[in-house]
Protein backbone atom coordinates (compact mmCIF):
# COMPACT_ATOMS: atom_id res chain seq x y z
CA UNK A 1 0.00 0.00 0.00
CA UNK A 2 1.36 2.91 -1.54
CA UNK A 3 0.44 6.62 0.10
CA UNK A 4 1.57 10.33 0.14
CA UNK A 5 1.37 13.66 2.43
CA UNK A 6 2.19 17.20 2.60
CA UNK A 7 3.34 18.82 5.92
CA UNK A 8 5.55 20.40 7.84
CA UNK A 9 8.81 18.72 8.70
CA UNK A 10 8.66 18.75 12.88
CA UNK A 11 11.95 16.90 13.59
CA UNK A 12 14.54 14.60 12.21
CA UNK A 13 15.48 12.13 14.95
CA UNK A 14 18.65 10.36 15.90
CA UNK A 15 20.30 8.16 13.54
CA UNK A 16 19.77 4.56 15.01
CA UNK A 17 21.97 1.49 13.72
CA UNK A 18 23.03 -2.09 14.83
CA UNK A 19 23.32 -5.58 13.58
CA UNK A 20 20.63 -7.97 13.16
CA UNK A 21 20.55 -11.71 14.27
CA UNK A 22 21.71 -12.69 10.70
CA UNK A 23 24.81 -10.52 11.11
CA UNK A 24 24.12 -7.73 8.81
CA UNK A 25 24.49 -4.17 9.72
CA UNK A 26 21.21 -1.89 9.61
CA UNK A 27 20.90 1.84 10.03
CA UNK A 28 17.44 3.78 10.01
CA UNK A 29 16.09 7.63 10.43
CA UNK A 30 13.12 8.31 11.87
CA UNK A 31 11.30 12.00 11.40
CA UNK A 32 8.31 13.45 12.28
CA UNK A 33 6.00 15.74 10.19
CA UNK A 34 2.70 17.82 11.04
CA UNK A 35 0.23 17.57 8.15
CA UNK A 36 -1.10 20.31 6.32
CA UNK A 37 -5.01 19.68 7.16
CA UNK A 38 -7.88 21.17 9.21
CA UNK A 39 -6.91 18.99 12.28
CA UNK A 40 -3.12 18.61 11.88
CA UNK A 41 -1.62 15.37 13.19
CA UNK A 42 2.06 14.50 13.47
CA UNK A 43 2.99 11.44 12.15
CA UNK A 44 6.73 9.63 12.46
CA UNK A 45 7.99 7.66 9.53
CA UNK A 46 11.15 5.73 9.04
CA UNK A 47 13.46 5.59 6.57
CA UNK A 48 15.92 2.80 5.98
CA UNK A 49 19.18 1.87 5.07
CA UNK A 50 20.39 4.02 1.59
CA UNK A 51 17.08 6.27 1.89
CA UNK A 52 17.93 8.35 4.86
CA UNK A 53 20.03 10.37 2.40
CA UNK A 54 16.44 11.48 0.89
CA UNK A 55 16.44 13.81 4.30
CA UNK A 56 19.70 14.86 3.56
CA UNK A 57 19.58 18.45 3.02
CA UNK A 58 15.97 19.14 4.69
CA UNK A 59 15.94 21.44 8.17
CA UNK A 60 13.38 21.43 10.78
CA UNK A 61 10.49 23.87 9.33
CA UNK A 62 10.80 23.00 5.44
CA UNK A 63 7.29 21.79 3.87
CA UNK A 64 7.40 18.67 1.81
CA UNK A 65 5.95 15.50 -0.12
CA UNK A 66 6.44 12.68 1.61
CA UNK A 67 5.48 8.73 -0.15
CA UNK A 68 5.61 6.20 1.84
CA UNK A 69 4.18 2.66 2.34
CA UNK A 70 2.37 1.07 5.81
CA UNK A 71 3.35 -2.26 7.21
CA UNK A 72 2.40 -4.46 10.20
CA UNK A 73 3.54 -7.46 11.88
CA UNK A 74 2.53 -9.31 14.82
CA UNK A 75 4.87 -10.35 17.62
CA UNK A 76 3.73 -12.64 20.17
CA UNK A 77 0.47 -11.75 19.26
CA UNK A 78 0.66 -7.66 19.89
CA UNK A 79 0.93 -5.62 16.83
CA UNK A 80 3.72 -3.40 15.30
CA UNK A 81 3.19 -0.74 12.45
CA UNK A 82 5.72 1.22 10.44
CA UNK A 83 5.41 4.10 8.08
CA UNK A 84 8.01 3.32 5.97
CA UNK A 85 9.21 6.66 3.51
CA UNK A 86 10.68 5.66 0.26
CA UNK A 87 10.45 9.22 -1.80
CA UNK A 88 10.14 12.74 0.00
CA UNK A 89 10.16 15.79 -2.39
CA UNK A 90 10.12 19.67 -1.29
CA UNK A 91 6.74 21.10 -1.54
CA UNK A 92 6.11 23.15 -4.44
CA UNK A 93 9.04 20.92 -6.23
CA UNK A 94 7.74 19.84 -10.05
CA UNK A 95 8.23 15.87 -10.02
CA UNK A 96 10.67 15.26 -13.35
CA UNK A 97 8.55 12.19 -13.86
CA UNK A 98 5.30 13.59 -14.23
CA UNK A 99 4.87 15.63 -17.48
CA UNK A 100 3.06 19.05 -16.43
CA UNK A 101 2.46 21.79 -19.04
CA UNK A 102 5.00 24.68 -18.56
CA UNK A 103 3.86 27.99 -16.34
CA UNK A 104 1.82 30.56 -18.18
CA UNK A 105 3.68 33.73 -18.23
CA UNK A 106 2.21 37.23 -19.79
CA UNK A 107 4.81 36.96 -22.86
CA UNK A 108 2.96 33.48 -24.14
CA UNK A 109 0.02 36.31 -25.42
CA UNK A 110 0.45 36.54 -29.04
CA UNK A 111 -0.05 40.09 -29.88
CA UNK A 112 -2.99 41.25 -31.26
CA UNK A 113 -3.09 41.74 -35.16
CA UNK A 114 -3.21 45.10 -36.73
CA UNK A 115 -6.02 46.62 -37.24
CA UNK A 116 -7.05 46.35 -41.42
CA UNK A 117 -10.74 46.69 -41.14
CA UNK A 118 -10.94 42.96 -41.85
CA UNK A 119 -11.50 40.80 -38.56
CA UNK A 120 -11.91 37.30 -40.58
CA UNK A 121 -9.20 35.16 -39.82
CA UNK A 122 -9.02 33.62 -43.46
Amino acid sequence: MSMQVKGTLQQILKLESGVSKAGKEWKKQDFVLVTNEQFPKTVCFTLFGDKISLIEGISDGSEIEVFFSLESRDFNGKWYHNINAWKIERAGAVSASKNYPPEFAVGDIPPEPAEDGNDLPF
